[in-house]
């Protein structure tokens, strides 16, 4: 009869390890509930935030993963993608872009440039080194613009260039011969010069890119920009912050300090004092985004073609 007494005993406690469990599984389950509720409610106790986002990179469509000896930058779709979250979140009262960028490709910057564009938060700029060319087209879109005096801005303009090789080639006895589907297909070709028709068709596009930049200044700009001197600089000239004021493409200069100020202001968020305002620091790193650069990259239309081999840049 002892084996069957051992044998009541284990078959009792199976209906305690199953109350044990189910109590364990009920607690897990309420204590998702009021993390989740904790953090919605977050933001009432701790009052809106000023969301920083760094674009401190070149611009670009693709961008580099992270690695061990790399935290890897975002691409344009990531950044916007990121862009387009902070839109949506309560606990964000407006959004600081700080640029230390020189530009970057004309797809990378429009993609970023129309999530900005479309952001219903306030949006204040920051030069901190530089924001040239496509990454100052970014910067337009927002409210407001901040630069460091002596930072680098402007570069309003565009230029393709391309690879002359034939010289060399023939120094060092390499012929190249394209059979092409059209007398066009290989504008571009390092091994051979560019003729004048063709100059004219790049040109075409270069002018156009360029008009399309510069109308979106003058839409984003408007009023506050100076008319001769801003014509004045479209010829791709490089600025420091002081001299965009005068022109017109910023709005004053000053520290990053003063950018969060005007954030916290253009969102309604109270202060007595700077360090009252609460910074949500966003990354845009490894395997959070990717992110813009310095020259404006346009791969011009192809299919399988080796040409053309240059790149439209913004600069």
């Amino acid at each position: 009869m002892e084996p069957q007494r051992k044998f009541e005993k284990q078959e009792g406690k199976a209906p305690q390890i199953l109350r044990t469990a189910l109590l364990l599984a009920a607690v897990f389950v309420v204590l998702i509930i009021v993390f989740i509720a904790a953090t919605s409610l977050l933001p009432s106790f701790m009052g809106r935030c000023v969301a920083v986002v760094h674009i401190d990179t070149e611009l670009t469509t693709q961008g580099d993963p992270a690695t061990l000896l790399s935290a890897g930058n975002p691409g344009s779709g990531d950044l916007a993608r990121i862009i387009t979250d902070l839109d949506k979140r309560d606990d964000v009262g407006a959004v600081l872009f700080v640029f230390d960028s020189p530009g970057g490709s004309v797809v990378a910057t429009h993609e970023i440039y129309d999530a900005v564009k479309a952001m219903k938060k306030p949006r204040v700029s920051y030069f901190r080194e530089m924001a040239a060319s496509g990454a100052y087209y970014v910067a337009s879109g927002t409210d407001y613009i901040i630069s460091d005096p002596d930072a680098i801005t402007g570069s309003i303009g565009v230029i393709a260039t391309f690879t002359d090789m034939s010289g060399l080639l023939e120094k060092v006895g390499v012929n190249i011969t394209s059979v092409t589907s059209g007398v066009h297909k290989d504008i571009g070709s390092p091994s051979r010069p560019m003729t004048d028709e063709e100059r004219n068709i790049t040109y075409s596009i270069v002018s156009e890119v360029f008009q399309e930049f510069k109308q979106i200044v003058l839409q984003n700009r408007g009023s506050r920009l100076d008319s001769a001197l801003f014509a004045g600089v479209l010829d791709g000239r490089i600025l420091s912050g002081s001299q965009a004021v005068k022109v017109g493409l910023v709005d004053r200069t000053g520290t990053e300090e003063d950018a969060i100020k005007k954030a916290a202001d253009l969102a309604g968020i109270s202060y007595t004092d700077p360090s009252e305002i609460r910074i949500c620091e966003v990354p845009t790193r490894g395997q959070d985004a990717g992110l813009l650069g310095s020259l404006s990259w346009f791969r011009l239309p192809q299919l399988g073609a080796a040409y053309p081999q240059t790149n439209l840049d913004y600069k």
